[in-house]
């Protein structure tokens, strides 16, 4: 995807970047990620899909209120059921292809078929006899194949293991540190996404190091060749951990993470296995599911700059505290520039932003915190607290008359 935007350089001056921000804002031929499925999720500009894993149809409505636009799988379905469920609350499914799925191909509610989960990962051998090899990407690019051939008017996701951002992942297995099996199993996806939880990590070597939710969004976009939607999971519960749990900042700054880092879609992993079971733990934790109700919120509307073609090498960004580094993309729409950022690494540092090539003075918007920043001859600083994030708008000063 991202190998198909061209690359806009930096303009003369701010009204300049803003001119080519409207411009692009107003190029309505441009075609969405989406555009090529005809029953696939929605080519709207205005669209950012947000899910929810593996999810009872019955919690749909709960699930809309909270910002999800989707689910990601169904519990030994799709069933006749649960395909209605989803159908009377408005919910949008990418799920396995079976017998009730084959009798759906013109139902709107199903948007895309989906692989098996983490087939990168080790296999449970029958009889509960430990774990074989991963299934081999060849035998993934085949069923690829075989799900295209039963409906090509809807894409097909796959969703792959921590592997795709650590490569001492040892669930891997026989393949563990070979990373150079992943731009095979891409081929097997029309959208590839993939897991890791680094908060309630039990290994050291992930565990509160929330950049691997980047990196493995980097790596995937890379092995894509930017031509393929990139999606990625990300946690709000405890999952398996019995005292670790993300806080809302932390949250935040994995899902800005990924969307600066390239991802096209978030997928939501609710389920807590302890202290005990609960496969809609987010439901159950009011701080939580506010914090993930505003994040998803705030991304959907959001959503046409998200969409919007990056304008690379724009802005030079330092960090006074070089342990703290600073990622950030921008994105033209509606005759703004819109600057998103995020603190890449724990502690607090002062960012100074320079807009290449820029003199102008003006203000910022910071988004959601309901304060302004002066832009100083085409630069700006501002404060990043721990994890923090910060979403800027950026417009046009009054032309000269």
């Amino acid at each position: 995807m991202e190998g198909l935007i061209r690359r806009i350089r930096p303009a003369a001056s701010l009204l300049g970047v803003i001119a080519t921000a409207a411009m692009m804002a107003g190029d309505t031929a441009r075609p969405g990620p989406y555009a090529q499925w005809r029953n696939g999720p929605p080519n709207d500009p205005s669209f950012f899909p947000i899910a929810v894993w593996l999810q009872s149809p019955s919690k749909a409505q709960a699930y809309l209120k909270a910002g999800v636009n989707t689910y990601v799988g169904l519990w030994r379905g799709p069933t006749e059921s649960q395909l209605a469920t989803l159908k009377q609350a408005g919910m949008k499914v990418v799920c396995e292809f079976n017998e009730v799925a084959r009798r759906h191909l013109d139902d709107p509610t199903i948007v895309g078929w989906m692989h098996g989960d983490e087939p990168d990962n080790a296999q449970p051998l029958p009889n509960g006899q430990g774990y074989g090899p991963p299934i081999p990407p060849e035998r993934i690019i085949q069923d690829y194949q075989k799900l295209k051939n039963e409906d090509p008017t809807r894409p097909v996701l796959l969703n792959l293991g921590q592997g795709v951002a650590w490569d001492g992942w040892h669930g891997r297995g026989v393949r563990t540190n070979h990373p150079e099996d992943y731009p095979e199993y891409c081929k097997g996806g029309d959208i590839v996404s993939f897991d890791i939880y680094p908060v309630v990590h039990d290994r050291p070597q992930v565990s509160g190091k929330l950049w691997y939710v980047a990196t493995g969004v980097e790596r995937l976009v890379k092995w894509t060749d930017g031509l393929k939607p990139v999606w990625n999971c990300l946690e709000c519960t405890r999952i398996s951990h019995p005292t670790a749990k993300p806080t809302p900042r932390q949250v935040r700054a994995e899902a800005w993470m990924a969307i600066i880092h390239g991802s096209r879609g978030l997928i939501w992993f609710v389920h807590e296995w302890k202290p005990k079971f609960n496969e809609s733990a987010l439901l159950d934790d009011p701080e939580m599911l506010d914090a993930v109700t505003r994040i998803n919120h705030e991304v959907r509307g959001l959503a046409p700059a998200i969409n919007s073609p990056p304008i690379t090498d724009s802005v030079k960004v330092n960090s006074s505290n070089s342990t703290v580094p600073i990622a950030w993309t921008t994105r033209p729409h509606g005759g703004h520039l819109y600057l998103f950022a995020v603190a890449m690494r724990p502690g607090e540092t002062m960012a100074d932003f320079a807009l290449k090539g820029l003199t102008e003075t003006g203000s910022v918007d910071v988004l959601g915190e309901n304060r302004q920043i002066n832009l100083q001859n085409g630069r700006f600083t501002d404060r990043f607290a721990e994890w923090d994030v910060h979403l800027y708008k950026i417009a046009a000063p009054p032309s000269p008359r």
